[in-house]
């Protein structure tokens, strides 16, 4: 039998991350030498284990919850020691935090027992130092002799990288055989009523790591919210939490943050993910959107690399410290890969939005020749084979064989489950490329720089284009395929990706009301959010990756998309799945989990290996908040719109601090939905839009057309 390598499941384990540090162990604290378990520093395992007992067993596990932004709590008992009674006597708390450049932990052993108790703590050490890559394969590394340095450490190097625990008043036992499992130990003595705290510290040196701890300092203001809805609330503080740990800078330029994608396996700079998730976050200031723009606009495409997918005015898609080779064989990625057919368009997207909410023109227009770089891909290098499309292909066999956001091999079928040939030609990508025109265009005008008239034909022949191409008929009516395969047959597919079409201007008003009718059939919208895929499409799956799972980005940047289209009923809906999916994830909404429908258990189906805390999850928050209130500000255009989905059925919403202009402005929703919103600056005037009433009910299909051509 062919050996398979699984990527091993970590939606049990317990995270606590400061990037570029992160350590995940099992709910009762341990970290074992199996799976995904391990302290990481950017690409590599620097600890791979932290086993805890207690004369030579381990606690019993009682709870764990957070302690603090960077935190982790758990509680054991240790039942064997103290008075021989059904009350436990001896409690051992469990204090891990993560920091920049490793972590420490403190063991707190705690009696009441009636005697003394007499007890040794030992924590059993190991370091692979193995690849990020390797461990995503389901392997690892051997484990590295230690050294005993000074008394209470132990050391570990190789490769240029320095690991170091150091234990004050631990005993180091790192000879013979325990070179590759060194043990800390602490004799302790408690009297009645007494504890002890024991600590130990790791430390990590990598001089080579691309990503590096931010310096002090906020990136976005931290808005105080009242909600009826509570979930909100707890959503909300612990995404801003989450985020906090997930700040990143490259280590030449500590001024520019941006956010790395997750942990474990994307703790660093990707480009869609970077984007998306500063672009949700545009409510609480710009500082983070313009760091991020910066980032990526320095490393922006120079030529044509088909080995990296490099081309002129492409953004990058990850940054590595070395090749990302996965054991199978397959997938094999240079350390700057720019395989994406997306993050171009998205960072001419959040550049314009961020403008929108106020970025100051001296920070916008050092950015306009990387602006007009990125229009130069998109109008000479996007369309391979020139049908005016948007489309990607890997042409090196071992790069990503998608390269949109849904991008495992399996992401576009047909309905009847066939996998589309490449060149692949997404529907979501056209409305990308049609709003950075547009965007671009905008921008071009506003400072004075020509070529808006160009990028706005580029647009308009887009649309035409899309609407001759793309629309099918589906079990539900009209709807927008998937994609179009190399021969440009449409991929007729119902999935969540006609909802990021929703805003990008390349729908007419009646195709928008379509596509919002769409997303509500059960076949969308009946798990706890969005689904990826339909569940009448025969690649559904509610565990595939792609293909029938349901991602909070993903409902948040569709949710959004029909509050500001005014689609308040198919909004409210995805916004009541996502809260749901919040409380059954103690707040910490993952990256992925099950599109099984709501009523099979009452709660999400965990998909096993998504990544916790995740940035575009964590900052979906914001962009629910955004949505409640209905704040969308045009600084430029002197105006803010006031459309909020809160108010009868949301209930009432009020959030301060927010940021406009870098100004804190408050917005208060009440019961009726009426929107009153303070301190805004001067020059901006408040609008309330109205929207059209009727939305279409899905029907059979009839023909192969658009609505907007019925």
């Amino acid at each position: 039998m062919t050996e398979r390598h699984l990527q091993p499941l970590l939606h049990d384990l317990v995270g606590v991350v400061h990037a570029p540090t992160s350590a995940l162990g099992d709910a009762a604290g341990q970290i074992r030498p199996s799976g995904v378990q391990g302290v990481f520093h950017a690409d590599a395992r620097v600890l791979s284990r932290a086993e805890l007992r207690v004369d030579d067993r381990e606690p019993e596990a009682l709870t764990r919850g957070a302690a603090g932004t960077h935190g982790a709590r758990f509680v054991g008992l240790a039942r064997w020691l103290g008075d021989p009674t059904p009350d436990p006597t001896v409690r051992i708390d469990r204090t891990r935090q993560a920091g920049p450049h490793g972590l420490t932990e403190e063991i707190q052993l705690s009696s009441t027992a009636s005697a003394p108790v007499h007890a040794t703590v030992s924590v059993d050490l190991g370091c692979d130092l193995a690849p990020i890559e390797v461990v995503k394969s389901g392997g690892g590394g051997a484990p590295l002799a230690a050294e005993a340095g000074e008394p209470g450490q132990v050391r570990w190097a190789a490769e240029g990288v320095a690991v170091t625990v150091t234990a004050p008043a631990a005993t180091v036992d790192a000879a013979g055989d325990r070179a590759t499992a060194p043990r800390l130990s602490w004799p302790v003595t408690l009297a009645p009523g007494e504890s002890a705290t024991l600590r130990w510290r790791l430390a990590v040196t990598d001089p080579k790591a691309v990503v590096a701890a931010p310096p002090a300092g906020p990136e976005w203001s931290v808005p105080e919210v009242r909600a009826d809805d509570r979930r909100l609330v707890r959503l909300l503080d612990r995404a801003l939490a989450d985020l906090r740990g997930l700040r990143l800078v490259e280590p030449a330029h500590p001024g520019d943050v941006f956010l790395g994608a997750g942990v474990p396996w994307f703790l660093t700079l990707f480009g869609r993910d970077s984007l998306w998730a500063a672009r949700m976050m545009l409510p609480l200031g710009t500082d983070l959107a313009a760091g991020t723009l910066r980032v990526l606009a320095r490393r922006q495409g120079a030529r044509v690399d088909p080995a990296t997918g490099e081309a002129p005015g492409k953004i990058l898609h990850e940054l590595r410290g070395h090749e990302f080779a996965l054991a199978d064989g397959g997938l094999r990625l240079p350390p700057a890969y720019y395989g994406t057919v997306d993050a171009t368009m998205l960072w001419v997207g959040l550049l314009h939005d961020a403008w929108r909410w106020g970025l100051p023109a001296e920070q916008v227009e050092p950015l306009l020749p990387h602006l007009e770089a990125a229009l130069g891909w998109l109008g000479e290098h996007a369309d391979a084979d020139g049908d005016g499309f948007v489309e990607y292909v890997d042409t090196t066999g071992h790069g990503l064989a998608n390269q949109g956001w849904k991008d495992s091999g399996d992401a576009v079928r047909f309905r009847d489950g066939r996998l589309a040939d490449p060149p692949i030609v997404l529907a979501e990508v056209q409305g990308y490329a049609y709003q950075a025109a547009v965007n671009g265009a905008d921008l071009l005008d506003a400072f004075g720089r020509p070529g808006g008239d160009r990028w706005r034909g580029y647009a308009d022949r887009l649309a035409r284009r899309f609407r001759e191409a793309f629309w099918v008929d589906g079990r539900y009516g009209p709807q927008p395929a998937l994609a179009l395969d190399r021969d440009k047959r449409p991929v007729d597919s119902l999935t969540s990706n006609i909802g990021h079409l929703l805003g990008t201007g390349l729908l007419s008003d009646a195709e928008s009301a379509q596509v919002a009718a769409l997303l509500s059939t059960e076949a969308l919208a009946g798990g706890f959010g969005l689904r990826t895929m339909s569940t009448g499409d025969a690649g559904f799956s509610p565990l595939s990756y792609h293909c029938g799972s349901i991602w909070a980005h993903d409902t948040a940047i569709v949710l959004g998309g029909l509050a500001r289209a005014g689609h308040r009923e198919a909004a409210l809906r995805l916004a009541e799945g996502l809260l749901g999916a919040a409380e059954a994830f103690d707040y910490r909404l993952p990256e992925l989990y099950g599109g099984d429908d709501r009523t099979a258990l009452g709660r999400p189906v965990p998909y096993p290996a998504a990544c916790h805390p995740q940035a575009w999850s964590a900052a979906a928050a914001v962009l629910l908040l955004q949505a409640g209130v209905g704040l969308y500000p045009d600084v430029p255009g002197g105006r803010v719109r006031l459309d909020p989905l809160a108010g009868p059925e949301f209930g009432a919403l009020a959030a301060d601090g927010l940021r406009i202009a870098g100004a804190p402005v408050t917005v208060t929703v009440d019961h009726t939905g009426h929107p009153t919103v303070r301190n805004l600056p001067p020059n901006l005037t408040p609008t309330h839009p109205t929207h059209p009433t009727h939305v279409p009910t899905p029907r059979p299909p009839t023909e192969t057309r658009s609505p907007a051509s019925s």
